[in-house]
């Protein structure tokens, strides 16, 4: 199996001095992830948590939604030529009575570690396909407070381990309400670090996670907006700027978007309902 981390000659140059040394580097790999034997989707990700990282792939796609829907995920055997296991093709394959959506219109195959799937249809297939609705009502159980978000990226920061040795991972991390880190994943591409939380979270049945936090390093885009609606999570946070349409989305559906968490300072674009915030300074 590839390793999370790869050595690499690099000269590095320091006030005029050069010296040559050996430099950490996150592993970057393709991974093919075939639905009961038919290729799905490519995506290029660092190795490690492969089964947690399709089967969360799986339920943003709207294939998967409870563990006993998961028959088993393999490396395929023989994945090259020569016979050799690359471990970089997994076979997901889902438990008799699945019903397969068609998912060839609404998406490109190809992902990268960067941008994620290319070609998601619209707002409308999320709403059709999301089996959870997250309750929008301004008495929900589900609330946080700014100063409990405020301490997120921190926390998300203390729990990157790789991104310590290398500074170029993207993470994932599911707390509670009250700040209490539940899990963290890391990955090259931050659509995969989430598929990775999702995933685990499916195998192990804690489906829908309608009580957590999903907190990301970097942007919050679309793709990251609808996989935490799929995933059934009511709140997505994120160190960066939201994209528009990942606004869009989250008020479609509900769900509370945080961007440009840093310090005590933060923009809700969506769900604010879910904040424990001052009324007159809410609405001032």
């Amino acid at each position: 199996m590839g390793r999370v981390t790869e050595r690499r000659r690099v000269i590095r140059i320091r006030d005029g001095a050069v010296s040559t040394r050996p430099d950490t580097l996150v592993a970057e790999e393709p991974l093919e992830i075939r639905l009961n034997g038919k290729p799905l989707a490519i995506t290029m990700r660092t190795p490690g948590d492969d089964f947690a990282l399709a089967a969360g792939f799986l339920v943003s796609e709207g294939v998967l939604g409870a563990a006993e829907e998961l028959q088993n995920i393999l490396y395929c055997a023989g994945a090259t030529e020569d016979g050799v296991n690359t471990y970089n093709v997994v076979d997901v394959k889902t438990a008799p009575g699945v019903v397969i959506p068609d998912l060839t219109l609404e998406r490109n195959v190809y992902t990268t570690s960067s941008c994620g799937l290319c070609g998601k249809a619209s707002l409308d297939a999320v709403r059709t396909t999301a089996r959870w609705q997250l309750d929008t009502a301004p008495d929900t159980p589900v609330r946080i407070e700014p100063a409990t978000l405020s301490a997120l990226p921190d926390r998300l920061r203390s729990a990157q381990r790789v991104f310590e040795r290398t500074g170029g991972l993207h993470a994932a991390a599911l707390f509670t309400t009250e700040g209490e880190l539940l899990d963290v994943r890391e990955d090259v591409g931050r659509h995969n670090a989430v598929d990775k939380i999702v995933g685990r979270a499916l195998q192990q049945g804690r489906l829908p996670l309608s009580s957590a936090v999903l907190m990301v390093s970097g942007r919050a885009s679309f793709e990251l907006a609808q996989k935490a609606v799929m995933a059934g999570i009511p709140v997505l946070a994120a160190v960066s700027a939201p994209s528009s349409l990942a606004v869009d989305l989250a008020q479609e559906t509900g769900l509370t978007l945080v961007g440009f968490l840093r310090g005590t300072s933060m923009n809700v674009y969506a769900g604010e309902h879910r904040l424990t915030l001052d009324a007159t300074a809410a609405t001032g």
